[in-house]
């Protein structure tokens, strides 16, 4: 009786370990923001991972990736290399921003089978970077299937400003969904206290808004999750498709003044 209850017990603390982690589409640029001449191209890395804990899961090659400044998309898929990130399949590519802008990239990947949520998953993921002096045009939607839209600037925010978002699904508000925030702990430089610190969840309001401040500066993940009303067959059954809505933004510290 006893053996049976530890292997209950490791069951379920096994199962929790899988299904404890909170995915993220990822798409990570080598500069947040381009201001100097020579410095004006960008390295993107395209992912899907456990980003605060520094695990990844192959993503294939994605639907479409691409960059949207003001009315002109670029189509970048052709310009993904594949490469090893966290020691699984995953893209990058590199782009030139050589005039004044505010350039927007985004993924759209193909549906991930997660056995351990029973689900396909697929996260709509964007990131934003300004370019030499440019700031408008930021909380303009890209017209994703779902999408977050800044209400805040999402770049030139100091570790601790308030920041906030609205979730947008097939193009409305979606009140009441929860988000998930995650650091990318890209050099495991933190560790979080327990699993309830791994990843940070508010939610949405009735207007699709939600609100959170960065503790710390660096890269800052937030999905927000709803359920698809269309259903992807699994061997022979129909499943559930988790619909994120991804967006990547960087808190910096200030730099400190000479005395």
């Amino acid at each position: 009786m006893i053996r049976k209850t530890l292997l209950w017990c490791a069951a379920v603390v096994f199962v929790f370990a899988q299904t404890a982690q909170a995915h993220f589409g990822m798409v990570i640029p080598s500069a947040d923001h381009v201001l100097d001449k020579g410095k004006e191209t960008v390295t993107l890395t395209v992912a899907f991972a456990h980003p605060m804990e520094g695990s990844g899961m192959d993503l294939v090659s994605p639907q479409e990736f691409a960059m949207v400044e003001g009315d002109v998309k670029t189509d970048l898929k052709a310009a993904l290399k594949e490469i090893k990130f966290w020691d699984h399949k995953a893209w990058q590519a590199s782009q030139a921003l050589k005039k004044p802008g505010v350039y927007s990239f985004y993924m759209v990947p193909e549906p991930y089978w997660e056995p351990a949520e029973d689900c396909f998953i697929q996260h709509f993921t964007k990131v934003v970077i300004p370019a030499f002096g440019e700031e408008e045009g930021w909380d303009k939607p890209l017209g994703l299937k779902t999408e977050i839209v800044p209400l805040t600037r999402p770049f030139g925010n100091y570790a601790g400003n308030v920041f906030q978002g609205k979730v947008l699904l097939d193009g409305k508000p979606a009140a009441g969904c929860a988000v998930e925030v995650e650091y990318y702990n890209k050099d495991k430089k933190y560790a979080a206290p327990n699993d309830y610190m791994v990843t940070q969840v508010v939610t949405t309001d009735d207007a699709g808004v939600f609100t959170f401040v960065a503790p710390w500066s660096g890269w800052w993940g937030f999905a927000a999750l709803n359920t698809a009303v269309e259903k992807i067959a699994h061997d022979g059954q129909d499943k559930d498709v988790e619909l994120g809505a991804v967006l990547w933004t960087y808190f910096v510290d200030p730099v400190k003044g000479k005395k």
